[in-house]
Parts: structure tokens; sequence; C-alpha cells
């Protein structure tokens, strides 16, 4: 296999080549430290404060797509062949603002200005995607940044306003296009990458066969897609990553297949990337997906990391069980598929042999009279971890129900389905009573702990009721509000 031992990327217009990249080191730090660029800021140093954001444009398939990510936890070494564009890169001639920062000004959008880097790159990333959008996308494209001096009215009627100041058909990101496209092909050689010293070193797979080599060559080596959660071991737990294999890049592991019978999502699809596919094939799981997190761990987080990082609180597992779920696993050559709810074994251990990677996630497609919903319960409604998720699936036949699946996250030491309650549920005739029932099974199907998230009694109390809103919400004869509408 041939291999090179520096990355290669575009810094805003220019060309750079490093050879000493050590796995661990974050773009923040890269940015700041290394490049004195530092209108990025640190906030959080654990992707949930967006003061860090800027936007990586990548090539997918031959075109050049840019996103915002979080600098603090997303690592250099994976940024090969991208485009970085921080935010001195909006600077005007003779320093005249860019439009967007014209608007945050016109509408008092910043006041002590730690967070409004981020928020401008933000809100640019939004305006080169969609130059007219509604105040609602305005609030979904700024889930990932928090400020605590304005109250964000002002950012968002900034938001609304920037076409007053500039045209982005005609921004430097939308004229340069073709040039850094044709300088990013360049870069995409087919090497594998191999960078650092052996005590923190980094590994880019060329391919999806070669990343299978890498793991026979390097079986202890961590597997690191989105980096939303490695990110944190690094900047908060000070733990060695080393040897890292990243494994984003790779179009192998991107494929989204849609078939009569299924929807196959690849290991490294985002949370972003799948969304579209989601609203039309299970579109109960698009409101669900806005919960998930902010728009820069979206654009960073993929499936297949959510659902190997064996989470217990993790947002997808519950849903996807719910609907059967198979998850499909790699080694070498082999391929073998497992139910996902058999994935988890127990706290922190999942079905995964050494040299073992996660291929992709298959899910079928409902069945005729499928009724399915998932719910998410947290702190604050934005970008905040689980307290409890659910997936639930139910099938109805004459009025009568012939299939169930309930599936509950935060609950037990791993998302988990409640047999004894689906079994409450099954063969009964769809009403009130018999969701009663299950909710009662759920004792026997669940002891959960009391933690800073929720209680025990809390967490018992909530999974109830989301029985009861499930049966409220599907049935005909509903006539009152079960949930408030999104504003």
């Amino acid at each position: 296999m041939l291999f090179r031992d520096e990355i290669n990327f575009i810094l805003n217009g220019r060309s750079v080549t490093l050879k000493d990249v050590k796995a661990n080191q974050t773009l923040l730090d890269f940015l700041r430290l290394d490049q004195r660029l530092t209108g990025t800021k640190e906030g959080c140093a654990e992707g949930d404060c967006g003061a860090c954001t800027v936007l990586v444009g990548r090539l997918h398939n031959g075109i050049l797509k840019y996103e915002v990510v979080n600098a603090c936890i997303r690592f250099l070494a994976s940024l090969d062949g991208c485009h970085i564009v921080s935010i001195e890169y909006l600077a005007g001639p003779n320093g005249k603002l860019h439009p967007v920062q014209q608007a945050m000004v016109e509408y008092h959008g910043s006041q002590c200005g730690f967070c409004t880097p981020g928020f401008v790159m933000s809100l640019y990333a939004l305006w080169m995607e969609n130059p007219l959008p509604t105040e609602r996308e305005v609030e979904v494209a700024i889930q990932g940044n928090l400020c605590r001096c304005t109250g964000y009215e002002p950012i968002v009627k900034a938001a609304l306003s920037i076409n007053q100041f500039g045209n982005s058909a005609f921004d430097c990101l939308n004229s340069e296009r073709n040039s850094i496209t044709t300088r990013l092909s360049v870069l995409h050689d087919c090497k594998r990458v191999m960078v650092g010293p052996l005590d923190n070193q980094a590994i880019l797979p060329a391919d999806v066969d070669d990343l299978a080599m890498v793991l026979k060559e390097k079986p202890e080596a961590i597997i690191i897609a989105g980096s939303t959660d490695v990110g944190l071991w690094v900047t908060k737990f000070l733990r060695p990553i080393s040897p890292a294999v990243f494994i984003g890049h790779l179009d192998g592991l991107k494929a989204i297949t849609i078939t009569d019978d299924a929807l196959e999502i690849g290991a490294c699809v985002t949370y972003s990337e799948i969304e579209s596919t989601l609203s039309k094939v299970f579109p109960h799981l698009l409101q669900y997906w806005d919960r998930i997190a902010g728009w820069q761990v979206r654009n960073m987080g993929t499936i297949g990391g959510n659902i190997a990082g064996g989470s217990p609180i993790g947002d997808t597992p519950p849903a996807l069980i719910a609907l059967k779920a198979e998850v499909i696993l790699r080694n070498g050559p082999i391929v073998r598929t497992l139910p996902l709810e058999e994935f988890f074994i127990d706290y922190g251990l999942q079905d995964r042999q050494t040299s073992d990677f996660l291929y992709s996630i298959r899910i079928p497609r409902p069945e005729a009279n499928q009724l399915d919903s998932a719910y998410k319960v947290s702190k604050r409604r934005e970008e905040d971890i689980s307290s409890i998720a659910v997936g639930i699936s139910v099938v109805l036949n004459d009025g009568v129900i012939t299939a169930c699946r309930i599936a509950y996250g935060g609950m037990a030491a791993t998302p988990k389905r409640a047999r004894k309650a689906e079994d409450a549920l099954l063969g009964k005739l769809w009403n009130i009573k018999a969701f009663e029932a299950a909710g009662v099974a759920l004792e026997h199907d669940f002891s959960p702990l009391s933690d800073w998230r929720a209680s025990k009694e809390y967490r018992m109390s909530v999974s109830r009721n989301l029985l009861r809103r499930f049966f409220l919400e599907h049935n005909l004869t509903t006539t009152h509000p079960v949930q408030l509408s999104p504003v």
C-alpha cells in the first residue's frame, strides 16, 4: 500500500503541508497557537457552545460542500484534503466587514463579542446555502451557538437582514468554488496517510479495504469518524488516542441506499447527510432529528459512531431498534449482520470482535399499518443529551396490535427493548387501557438509576407518559393537543 507521511489542506486561501501532526492535535489549537488566527475562540472545549465554529469544505463525489464544525473537537489530521475557512477569511478589501458581520453590527447582535465569530460563521454557512431563510431556519442554524448576552433576538434579526448588505452569489466562497474544487481534487491521491510519532500516530486509510487492512495491522487502534465523542476524551479527560484511525473521509462508508425493502446507511454518514432521506422514508424521525445536538455536531457526528460508541443515552439506537434496524460489521473480508439490539451487550461492551468495524446500518421499510414515533426528553430542548429517549413501533390490524417494538435509552446500562411492555400490548385491542398496562409492565423491564440528568422516579414516570403520548397522538379520536407545536 502506497502511503505518505504528510497531510495537505487549504487554510483560507493558502495551501498547507504538515508532517508533524499528532493524533490528538485539534484544529482549534492549530489555528490559535500555530497560525495565530485568534478570531476562532475556545469556549467549552466540548463542541457545545459554538465559539470555535469554522467552515470545512470537502469534496463529496467531486462536489465541493462546506459545513460548519466545532474546531475544538475536530482533529487536525482528519482534515487532509479539505478547505478550512476561519473568520479571518471573511475580511474584505481595506478591512471592509463581510455582509454577515455588518448585519450583526447594524442589528446589535453582539455585546461582549466572545461568541460573535462563531455566530458569524454559522450564519455565513446558512446564508451561502439559503440567502432568504425563515426565522425557524435561522434558529436551527444557530442551535449549536450559545450567547449569554443578547438573548438571541438581535442575532436572528441580523440573520434575516444579511441581504441588505451583500449578495451571496458574489461571495468569495462562491466565486472561488471552481478553483478550490480543482485544488482539492489534486490533493486526493488515494494513498494511506500516516503522520505523527508512534506514540501519538494518526492514520487515514486510502479506502474501506485499506481500513480493514489497517485494523488487522493495528487491532488496538481507536476508530474515529466525526470525533464528537472522542474529541472530549482528549479535551476533557486528556486521554491518549494513539494509534488513531480516521475514517470520516471514506466515501465507501458514506453510501445511502434505498431499496424496495430497506434503507441502508453507511457508518460514516452524518446526521446532516441522512436528514432529507429520513424525512422521506421515516418521516416521524424528522422532528426527533432536530433534537440531536446542534448544526455543527450534526455535520460531524455519524450514525455509525453514535451506535459504535455504545452509550446508554445515545440518540439514535432507541429509535432504530424500534424500527428493527440491523448493523453490518466487517472484519477483513468477512461480513456479518446482527440485530441492533444484540450489538449492545453491557455498559461499555458491544459485540465487536478484534479488528471489527461497523460498515453500515440497515433499516427495513415500514410495513402496512405500522405506527411509529420517537421521543427525546432532555433538560433543554436544543443541543442537549437525553435524559430519556424512546422509539415505539406498533402494527395494527383490525384494531388489534399484532406487532410491537419499544426501545428505551437512559433506562438501563445499554439501549434496551421493553419486552414486558411489548408483551402487555401484543394481541390487545388498540385502547388506552392496553397502554396503561404496558406502562405498569415497565417496572419489570427497567430499574433506572438516579443521576444528575434525572431521578429514577422521574425516568419511570416519563417513560410511562411517553407510552400514553404515543397512543394519544396516533388515536383518531384524540381532539385535544398532545404536545406543544415548535415555535
